[in-house]
């Protein structure tokens, strides 16, 4: 009785505790503090990025009157620094601390966001400025994107990653539940530009949130350290790997797919469906409740058939909501056609990544994380660039439909050709990392006491 009469912080802890106690397994990845404030930034800021989802494209497309060529232009220039920077900021990566990457990443994507109401306000505002916007965020991703994966990593336990990232996947859910609608009418109500000032002062609350966290990260260079010799170890890490070989080219494919659905989907929903901003908020609460769904089943259904078997499932489900949408007629039902596309994506998208980020990562000795990291993502985006311009191309000289069907017809046969593949079909549980003295070179040794981390 007394501890809930105590006052300020301590007493929020301990209803916090409490109420915790009553809602979660006594084992469950929440109870520990440092993961949960991952966590809890994970939310916010994807809570964010639901506006920025919306409104970027909506700039383009409403605001802008971007063709769907331009579209996929906007969409290549974000991916293009992932090209240029993956493989040098990997080698960077493991000679650094991640995690205060990750928080200077965050503050940056909430300065390059805001100038977009900046340049609008201003009148300055055309596509080539969203362009180097695109590839402002492009390279923050590239960057503080890869170290926020493997502060994951220094926080959760190897065996539990699977978890972790379908918990993270939910967080991201809640957000994609509740996020577009707000978003849809955040945008009717000030307009696309102006609601890109929300997801600026999440991400701020976000870093203040990571900022909290305690990492045990001791890194002692070697002397022998040389730039070249380090990003060849990493790439010729992930070459020798047949399963990250199988995995590099699957997920590249499946990127191809999803970048070609992507620059066409935003105008076939207000061109071809003629759905308002609001109305097309509306529709990806629909994602929302797909990775909700991934996220609360996904792990179990890792666990029940394997890592392999439900990344190719994932393949499936995707495919078939982009051919669901190909094939929808341009009334009420294509309304309905385009909600549940959005549902199998993002459920689709959760059963790949979080089985693909937990088996790289598994079989990944630590010292090398950063590099295989940016090499794994340097090869699965390499064909995300030409997926987004031939998406653009085949909206804008056969049709909208035609971009669709490409995307869901190619995800449907990658789904057939990795379940033959028996790197990807046999592997049941997570594997073991390799042996560090193997790959180390010219590395930098690590010393990390992740494990005990609460």
């Amino acid at each position: 009785m007394t501890e809930w009469l105590l006052e300020g912080k301590e007493g929020r802890i301990v209803r916090l505790r409490r109420w915790l106690d009553g809602l979660l397994p006594h084992d469950d990845l929440l109870r520990q503090v440092t993961y949960r404030r991952l966590w809890t930034s994970i939310l916010i800021s994807s809570f964010g990025g639901q506006v920025t989802m919306l409104a970027l494209p909506l700039t383009a497309a409403v605001l802008l009157h971007a063709s769907p060529t331009q579209m996929g232009l906007l969409t290549a220039m974000e991916i293009l620094p992932f090209v240029l920077f993956s493989l040098p900021s990997g080698v960077w990566l493991d000679r650094v601390r991640k995690l205060p990457v990750y928080v200077a990443g965050e503050l940056l994507l909430a300065a390059v966001v805001s100038s977009v109401p900046l340049a609008w306000w201003l009148g300055w505002l055309t596509m080539p400025w969203l362009y180097i916007v695109a590839f402002v965020i492009g390279t923050v991703f590239t960057t503080a994107g890869s170290a926020a994966q493997i502060v994951l990593t220094q926080v959760v336990a190897r065996e539990r990653l699977v978890e972790a990232h379908a918990k993270n996947a939910l967080a991201t859910s809640g957000a994609e539940v509740a996020g577009p609608g707000f978003a849809g009418l955040l945008i009717k109500l000030v307009g696309a530009p102006l609601a890109l000032l929300v997801d600026a002062a999440l991400l701020v609350v976000s870093a203040t949130i990571l900022r909290g966290i305690v990492v045990d990260e001791r890194r002692a260079v070697r002397h022998d350290a040389h730039f070249w010799r380090d990003l060849k170890a990493g790439v010729r890490f992930v070459a020798r790997q047949r399963l990250l070989v199988a995995l590099a080219c699957a997920v590249g494919v499946w990127q191809m797919c999803h970048h070609a659905a992507i620059v066409v989907q935003i105008l076939f929903a207000t061109r071809t469906l003629g759905l308002s901003e609001h109305q097309v908020g509306l529709s990806y609460v629909g994602m929302g409740v797909g990775t909700v769904l991934a996220s609360i089943w996904g792990d179990r259904i890792s666990r029940r058939i394997g890592p392999g078997p439900c990344l190719t499932l994932g393949f499936a489900v995707c495919g078939a909501g982009w051919c669901l949408l190909a094939l929808a007629p341009a009334d009420r039902w294509g309304v309905s056609a385009f909600a549940l596309m959005l549902l199998m994506f993002s459920a689709g998208a959760v059963l790949v990544f979080i089985n693909f980020l937990a088996l790289r990562q598994a079989v990944t000795p630590e010292p090398l994380l950063g590099r295989m990291t940016s090499t794994m993502r340097w090869l699965i985006l390499i064909p995300a660039g030409p997926g987004a311009l031939l998406g653009g191309w085949l909206g804008e000289h056969v049709g909208l439909r035609s971009a669709l069907a490409f995307a869901g017809g190619t995800a449907l046969l990658l789904a057939l050709v990795a379940s033959q593949v028996p790197v990807i079909r046999r592997v049941r549980e997570l594997p073991l990392p390799e042996s560090v003295d193997d790959w180390l070179g010219a590395e930098a040794e690590v010393r990390d006491s992740r494990l005990g981390t609460n």
